[in-house]
């Protein structure tokens, strides 16, 4: 791929790994490719933790690493937190160009989109007026392979970039399966599916009961070749835009029927 590198092209990476986690320091090498880059990641892992902002406890920022072209940090906040402080107090009023979230350490496909730190994180970016992109790999394991993560991710960022038709608040949910030989990507829709928790008890050392979350997660379309599941399970990276609003369209008409 011919290089990409403009010194003027300002990009902000996090996550919700933390800025410790294999994946974060995965997508700074490949945020480095295109331009300058100020990563900011929360200090301790905080998975599942969606759009949640954090209201009643105060934020600490610890500066890792500076050079030119790069700066590193760690906030005490959760990922959204991190990119609202990003954009709103360390560069306020500063154009920034893409903002990349990951590279996350398992899925998120299907209504993950919807816990996940990672695509809270990249959807907050979007906000911003500014393409965003959620990267995850479907390996959870901290020793797990980043390559192809990597070259697709690049690809990917490459053409958004890259494009004449600048899309405002662009966010892309993409998943990489953990395959041997990755068939290519496919511009998917989010699967329709639901996680069914069990919460197991136990009991402390005190004698108070406490519980551990698990889970299934059940596929309502596993034959439906235009969602990112099945894109995964048959070896594509799945590439799913995410719509920020909201609305039930559908479901206007019948309201506005019975709500006479």
């Amino acid at each position: 791929m011919k290089t990409m590198y403009d010194k003027d092209r300002l990009i902000v990476v996090t996550n919700d790994d933390g800025y410790e986690a294999p994946g974060f320091a995965a997508a700074i090498e490949v945020a480095r490719e295109f331009g300058r880059v100020v990563a900011v990641a929360p200090a301790t892992p905080q998975s599942g933790r969606s759009q949640a902002i954090t209201i009643y406890d105060p934020l600490f920022l610890r500066k890792h690493h500076s050079e030119p072209g790069l700066e590193i940090y760690s906030f005490s906040g959760t990922p959204v937190d991190c990119v609202k402080f990003t954009f709103d107090h360390m560069l306020k009023d500063v154009k920034v160009d893409l903002v990349i979230s990951g590279i996350n350490h398992g899925s998120n496909s299907t209504i993950n989109v919807l816990y996940s730190g990672t695509m809270g994180a990249a959807i907050e970016g979007s906000f911003y007026g500014c393409p965003s992109v959620g990267l995850s790999l479907l390996d959870h394991s901290h020793d797990a392979d980043f390559t192809d993560a990597k070259r697709y991710g690049r690809e990917i960022i490459a053409s958004v970039l890259s494009s004449e038709e600048q899309r405002e608040q662009l966010c892309l949910n993409v998943n990489v399966p953990a395959v041997a030989e990755i068939k290519g990507v496919r511009v998917c829709r989010q699967c329709r599916g639901l996680w069914r928790e069990d919460f197991f008890p136990h009991v402390d050392p005190n004698g108070r009961q406490y519980f551990w979350l698990t889970g299934d997660y059940t596929n309502y379309e596993p034959q439906a070749e235009d969602t990112d599941e099945w894109a995964l399970a048959n070896g594509y990276v799945s590439v799913v835009p995410i719509q920020i609003d909201l609305t039930s369209y559908r479901d206007m008409d019948y309201l506005n029927k019975i709500l006479k």
